[in-house]
């Protein structure tokens, strides 16, 4: 709190950028974690995350006031229009400090506490190295795994664990190891089970101009002859060839042919870290064009070269998944082997691999090819002050984008949806869980995230449902196991969800995914209702028949009037036709509500009976239908029916005109709106967050529920038959 000058500054306009006319008083407050804008007549908040800001500027202060522009990480971009030019001052330089902490240590995750008592632990232990490599079949006769690397002593960014080819000696990985650059010798990163194809990973040698290294040699024809069913591999550089050609003058560069046999080498052209940086920043000038034409949108995207990049880290990946598919080995690397072979060995072993494009597995192609082996998010994603500026570059912006790509040219082989892929993107930015802090496996023991923070995997297996894809075929694992995509210019799309998501008006105003899974849930809802009800008539139905016959029952039934109590005792006596009514209860010595519940006693509808698995019991004596204390002339307890019917919305509320919760956070156009099962309202994530059996469903599995709907199900009193009168006359 000590870096923030002013907390609370009134009568400041928030500006639409596309509309000078179209603007909005309100109030800005600066926590230590976000700053909050809030408008008091249209109830609503905007929150941005202090860790989100990627720039802040001050701009010149006019006749109404000092502009103050907001440039975020997850491509929001807002101005607010504060009025004392001091004022705006503060809170610039306050936002600047806290939006870039001086120490990891500093960053949000480590102070942030969950509101709804989240076990800390959720999550850190989803994910186990030698458990996915067992799920492909290593160790086995060809691979083994070596603790050769267990102190971190041989390379300090590789996991603990790695895999290696079984002939490979201690010397000779250790001679690999001083070869390449920064330890990264090569080693498994993924294993096809049926061909036994591989793709390794490494970083660039340390050949210069004519260095060789006998033991590099050695352990590259270990990876080739590892797989039995070809007799050459491929060494595929990401980077373009002049590029390392260059860096041969520093002492580095890439493998001699002549010094590898059997062994073909590929360059395919993925630019470095500058240029993608220098890219995304044209791209982002194209967005925040007010009013552009389509030409100039158009001719501004081109310029940008994001689309023709994003092309060329999928066309590599698809070429080492097409090598792998035919059973050819690939070993992947380019500089220092964080970088553009992350991006190419998880986009490969995603093309290759059902089992990664579920969420769980994303979960674990993310642990094993971002997190385990390296990638420097601290300084490319600049979560902290002392941040090299030119080490700063959308590696994993690219890598979420490319995926985006395939579940475009494939949307029923991914088992999650786009709302999933923004989710991790924003928290890998926003440092709210411990996840993606640090730049290695060692970085994160050292920092003990799994004790002192939360992880992003605990937070996403609490809304599974909102990152679902209702389009998914689980059965294209069997039929279709491998997707390569199509390359052609035409096949890559802007993606509008993440690059102008926070834009008002460019968007559709309903999302196709969320009204399916509206529809989806709602269909859901109605049948689990449909068969608990159809169960209470059958019950009621046989009861009834019992005192009447099934032949008069429905007249029965029809003669009672709407303004009669349900009991009984009406139902039992007002049939003219059955004359033996009367005698039938008077000769059975018993009330007419005890001649009911003698009737249920002995009739077990069929999945009622004692021991079978439904929550219903054998009768509705035992439910709170049938009360054994009940007056001859009180009419029969029917709490538990009303209980049920008033329990499930029958209608849930168009999503279409939902802009802002109860709690007055507005909906974003990507963020998920939740329907109450119970009242049929839609809600945000902080205001639907129990999940409780209701009443009136039969399967009894947790359903999603308002904070109201949860206290009243758990708290209020019995309904009472008037409460069913009033039901029967809203029907």
């Amino acid at each position: 709190m000590e870096h923030i000058r002013v907390p609370k500054v009134e009568n400041v306009c928030l500006v639409d950028r596309f509309s000078a006319r179209k603007k909005v008083v309100g109030t800005l407050y600066l926590t230590s974690t976000h700053v909050i804008f809030v408008d008091p007549e249209g109830h609503k908040e905007t929150w941005i995350s202090h860790m989100h800001i990627g720039s802040v500027e001050k701009k010149t202060a006019t006749a109404n006031g000092c502009p103050l522009q907001i440039r975020c990480k997850n491509f929001l971009n807002v101005t607010f229009i504060i009025p004392r030019e001091r004022e705006c001052q503060d809170v610039c330089s306050s936002l600047i400090t806290l939006s870039q902490p001086e120490n990891l240590e500093d960053l949000y995750a480590f102070h942030f506490t969950a509101s709804d008592a989240t076990n800390r632990q959720n999550g850190w232990d989803f994910f186990d190295l030698k458990s996915e490599y067992l799920r492909m079949g290593v160790p086995n006769d060809n691979w083994s795994l070596s603790t050769i690397n267990k102190d971190y002593e041989l390379c300090d960014t590789y996991p603990r664990f790695l895999y290696i080819p079984a002939t490979a000696s201690t010397p000779i990985v250790l001679g690999s190891a001083r070869f390449r650059s920064r330890g990264r010798l090569p080693v498994l990163s993924y294993l096809h089970r049926e061909n036994q194809a591989a793709i390794c990973r490494s970083s660039q040698p340390l050949s210069g101009f004519s260095a060789r290294c006998e033991e590099d040699e050695s352990l590259l024809q270990g990876i080739r002859k590892a797989n039995p069913s070809s007799k050459y591999m491929y060494v595929v550089d990401t980077r373009p060839k002049i590029n390392a050609i260059a860096n041969r003058a520093a002492g580095k560069g890439y493998e001699k042919e002549t010094f590898y046999s059997h062994i073909k080498f590929k360059f395919l052209g993925i630019e470095n870290i500058h240029v993608m940086r220098s890219s995304l920043q044209k791209l982002i000038e194209v967005c925040e064009l007010q009013n552009p034409t389509m030409s100039t949108f158009l001719s501004g995207l081109e310029s940008s070269g994001w689309l023709r990049h994003i092309r060329a880290i999928v066309d590599t990946s698809a070429f080492v998944a097409r090598m792998i598919q035919e059973g050819v080995s690939v070993m992947v690397h380019c500089s220092d082997g964080w970088d553009r072979t992350a991006q190419t060995c998880s986009l490969a072993s995603l093309m290759l691999d059902p089992y990664y494009r579920t969420i769980e597995g994303f979960q674990t192609l993310i642990e094993k090819d971002w997190l385990s082996f390296g990638h420097k998010y601290t300084e490319r994603c600049g979560h902290i002050s002392g941040v090299d500026a030119k080490e700063v570059s959308p590696i994993f912006t690219q890598f979420i984008d490319c995926v985006w790509q395939l579940t475009q040219q494939f949307p029923m082989s991914f088992q999650f949806n786009e709302r999933y892929l923004l989710t991790i993107h924003d928290h890998v930015f926003s440092c709210q869980f411990g996840t993606f802090i640090g730049c290695c496996e060692k970085d994160r023991i050292d920092l003990r995230l799994r004790e002192r923070t939360y992880s992003l995997w605990g937070y996403t297996s609490k809304y599974t449902s909102n990152f679902s894809n209702p389009f998914y075929q689980k059965s294209l694992e069997i039929s279709q196991p491998i997707i390569v995509p199509v390359i052609n210019p035409q096949s890559f799309k802007f993606w509008r969800a993440m690059y102008c998501r926070f834009e008002s008006g460019v968007h559709p105003r309903e999302n196709i995914i969320d009204i399916i899974c509206m529809m989806k849930d709602h269909t859901e809802s109605l049948d689990d209702h449909k068969k608990l009800v159809e169960k209470r008539i059958a019950v009621l139905n046989k009861l009834l028949g019992y005192a009447y016959g099934e032949e008069s029952l429905m007249q029965a039934i029809q003669n009672l009037s709407s303004s009669e109590s349900m009991d009984f005792r009406a139902l039992l006596l007002n049939n003219t036709d059955n004359k033996n009514s009367e005698e039938i209860i008077k000769s059975s010595g018993t009330s007419p509500n005890s001649h009911v519940k003698n009737c249920l006693e002995n009739y077990a509808e069929p999945g009622f009976e004692d021991g079978g698995t439904t929550r219903m019991s054998k009768s509705l004596v035992k439910d709170g239908v049938v009360s054994s204390g009940v007056n001859e002339a009180d009419p029969v307890q029917i709490e538990q029916l009303l209980k049920e019917l008033q329990s499930v919305a029958i209608e849930w509320k168009s999503l279409r005109n939902a802009v802002i919760c109860s709690c007055a956070m507005p909906f974003e156009q990507h963020s998920k709106k939740h329907h109450c099962w119970c009242c049929g309202d839609i809600y945000c994530n902080r205001c639907i967050d129990r999940y409780v059996p209701l009443p009136g469903h039969d399967s009894s599995r947790p359903v999603p529920v308002c904070k109201a709907c949860y206290k009243r199900l758990k708290y209020s009193p019995s309904p009472s038959v008037d409460d069913f009168q009033k039901l029967q006359e809203q029907a």
